[in-house]
């Protein structure tokens, strides 16, 4: 029986454990939530810059941003490396961001 103010370190295949854990949770909130981020603001990029009609153009932005987003989650997971994979995704969606609000509003 352990005492209560002892202090149980965790075991090297613990940690190791542990820090594939996070890994992978780091993997995953980068595909689905920053693919959607990066997603979203790509199709309101595209749909923002076509010179066509507002609806053309937020069709045409929507339509292959389906596959978009499949492509970039599938990237995050397929990347070896995934400092790689944040930095593409979450910078890309901050270009993007920034992008959109230096356009501002369509007239």
């Amino acid at each position: 029986m352990q005492r209560a103010d002892s202090v149980v370190t965790p075991t090297p295949r613990v940690r190791h454990i542990r820090v594939a854990a996070l890994a992978m949770l780091a993997r995953c909130l980068t595909a689905f939530l920053g693919g959607y981020v990066l997603t979203a603001t790509v199709a309101t990029l595209v749909a923002r810059v076509l010179p066509i009609s507002r609806v053309e153009a937020t069709i045409w932005g929507m339509i292959p941003a389906f596959l978009f987003y499949a492509t970039v989650g599938l990237w995050c997971f397929h990347e070896p490396r995934l400092a790689r994979a944040a930095a593409a995704v979450w910078g890309g969606a901050i270009v993007a961001g920034v992008a959109l609000w230096l356009l501002g509003v369509r007239p």
